[in-house]
Protein backbone atom coordinates (compact mmCIF):
# COMPACT_ATOMS: atom_id res chain seq x y z
CA UNK A 1 0.00 0.00 0.00
CA UNK A 2 2.78 2.45 1.20
CA UNK A 3 4.77 2.48 -2.32
CA UNK A 4 1.75 2.50 -4.07
CA UNK A 5 0.74 5.50 -2.37
CA UNK A 6 3.61 7.59 -2.75
CA UNK A 7 4.43 7.03 -6.24
CA UNK A 8 0.54 7.73 -7.06
CA UNK A 9 0.58 11.07 -4.95
CA UNK A 10 4.08 11.90 -6.39
CA UNK A 11 2.65 11.62 -9.83
CA UNK A 12 -0.34 13.66 -9.14
CA UNK A 13 2.08 16.32 -7.16
CA UNK A 14 0.56 15.89 -3.65
CA UNK A 15 3.47 16.26 -0.75
CA UNK A 16 2.17 13.54 1.67
CA UNK A 17 4.17 11.43 3.88
CA UNK A 18 3.28 7.37 3.84
CA UNK A 19 4.74 4.64 6.22
CA UNK A 20 3.27 1.39 6.95
CA UNK A 21 3.35 -0.94 9.70
CA UNK A 22 1.90 -3.74 10.99
CA UNK A 23 -0.33 -4.82 13.94
CA UNK A 24 1.96 -7.80 14.92
CA UNK A 25 6.25 -8.42 15.08
CA UNK A 26 7.11 -11.39 13.71
CA UNK A 27 8.27 -9.89 10.26
CA UNK A 28 9.90 -6.50 11.68
CA UNK A 29 13.13 -5.66 9.63
CA UNK A 30 12.04 -8.33 6.46
CA UNK A 31 11.22 -7.00 3.10
CA UNK A 32 7.79 -7.52 1.52
CA UNK A 33 7.50 -11.04 0.20
CA UNK A 34 9.18 -11.58 -3.10
CA UNK A 35 6.14 -11.98 -5.18
CA UNK A 36 4.59 -8.80 -3.91
CA UNK A 37 7.82 -7.38 -4.94
CA UNK A 38 7.85 -9.24 -8.49
CA UNK A 39 4.10 -8.16 -9.05
CA UNK A 40 4.80 -4.54 -8.19
CA UNK A 41 7.87 -4.60 -9.74
CA UNK A 42 5.95 -5.31 -12.96
CA UNK A 43 3.80 -2.08 -12.59
CA UNK A 44 6.47 -0.24 -11.73
CA UNK A 45 6.60 -0.32 -8.26
CA UNK A 46 9.76 -0.68 -5.97
CA UNK A 47 9.56 -2.36 -2.54
CA UNK A 48 12.80 -3.69 -1.94
CA UNK A 49 13.85 -0.83 0.17
CA UNK A 50 10.78 -1.41 2.83
CA UNK A 51 11.18 -2.72 6.08
CA UNK A 52 8.37 -4.53 7.88
CA UNK A 53 8.23 -2.48 11.70
CA UNK A 54 5.26 -2.75 14.34
CA UNK A 55 2.98 0.24 14.67
CA UNK A 56 4.75 2.58 17.61
CA UNK A 57 1.69 2.91 20.24
CA UNK A 58 0.62 6.44 21.04
CA UNK A 59 3.48 7.95 18.12
CA UNK A 60 1.67 6.68 15.10
CA UNK A 61 -1.44 7.84 16.21
CA UNK A 62 -0.35 11.06 17.13
CA UNK A 63 1.89 11.68 13.55
CA UNK A 64 -0.54 10.33 11.07
CA UNK A 65 -4.05 12.68 9.69
CA UNK A 66 -4.83 8.80 8.81
CA UNK A 67 -4.46 5.25 9.48
CA UNK A 68 -5.53 2.62 7.21
CA UNK A 69 -5.88 -1.46 8.42
CA UNK A 70 -5.74 -4.14 5.44
CA UNK A 71 -8.65 -5.98 7.25
CA UNK A 72 -10.78 -5.72 10.44
CA UNK A 73 -9.10 -7.38 12.71
CA UNK A 74 -6.30 -5.08 11.98
CA UNK A 75 -8.50 -2.04 12.48
CA UNK A 76 -9.62 -4.12 15.68
CA UNK A 77 -5.93 -4.05 16.93
CA UNK A 78 -5.63 -0.41 16.24
CA UNK A 79 -8.83 1.01 17.55
CA UNK A 80 -8.01 -1.55 21.01
CA UNK A 81 -4.38 0.57 20.74
CA UNK A 82 -5.89 3.77 19.85
CA UNK A 83 -5.98 6.99 21.80
CA UNK A 84 -9.76 7.89 22.40
CA UNK A 85 -8.57 11.17 20.86
CA UNK A 86 -7.19 9.83 17.35
CA UNK A 87 -9.91 7.29 16.49
CA UNK A 88 -11.13 9.45 14.38
CA UNK A 89 -8.36 8.62 12.33
CA UNK A 90 -8.83 4.93 11.68
CA UNK A 91 -10.40 3.40 8.42
CA UNK A 92 -10.14 0.43 6.46
CA UNK A 93 -7.88 0.42 3.38
CA UNK A 94 -10.99 -0.79 1.05
CA UNK A 95 -13.80 1.01 3.28
CA UNK A 96 -16.00 -1.61 3.41
CA UNK A 97 -14.14 -5.29 2.82
CA UNK A 98 -10.69 -6.71 3.78
CA UNK A 99 -7.50 -6.40 2.01
CA UNK A 100 -7.43 -10.09 0.99
CA UNK A 101 -4.66 -11.91 1.71
CA UNK A 102 -2.46 -13.35 -1.00
CA UNK A 103 0.07 -15.54 0.77
CA UNK A 104 -1.33 -18.70 0.10
CA UNK A 105 -2.67 -18.05 -3.34
CA UNK A 106 -0.61 -18.27 -6.59
CA UNK A 107 0.87 -14.93 -8.72
CA UNK A 108 -3.15 -14.05 -9.55
CA UNK A 109 -3.59 -13.48 -6.35
CA UNK A 110 -0.94 -11.21 -5.62
CA UNK A 111 -2.02 -9.55 -9.01
CA UNK A 112 -5.58 -8.98 -7.81
CA UNK A 113 -4.18 -7.59 -4.43
CA UNK A 114 -2.12 -5.04 -6.45
CA UNK A 115 -5.13 -4.36 -8.55
CA UNK A 116 -7.28 -3.64 -5.47
CA UNK A 117 -4.43 -1.28 -3.86
CA UNK A 118 -4.28 0.49 -6.80
CA UNK A 119 -7.73 1.16 -7.28
CA UNK A 120 -8.40 2.27 -3.83
CA UNK A 121 -4.85 4.31 -3.33
CA UNK A 122 -6.70 6.37 -6.27
CA UNK A 123 -9.30 6.78 -3.52
CA UNK A 124 -7.53 8.21 -1.12
CA UNK A 125 -5.55 10.53 -2.98
CA UNK A 126 -8.86 11.94 -4.37
CA UNK A 127 -10.17 12.26 -0.75
CA UNK A 128 -6.62 14.30 0.44
CA UNK A 129 -7.25 16.99 -2.38
CA UNK A 130 -10.76 17.26 -1.46
CA UNK A 131 -11.60 20.53 -0.07
CA UNK A 132 -12.03 20.38 3.58
CA UNK A 133 -15.31 21.20 5.77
Amino acid sequence: MEAVLRQQAQKAGLDVEFDSAGTESYHVGEAPDPRSQNVAAQRGYTLAHLRARKVRVPDDFIQFDLILAADESHLEWLSLHCPKEHKMKLRLFLNDRALPDPYYDGNEAFEGVLDAVEGAAAYWLKALRAPKA
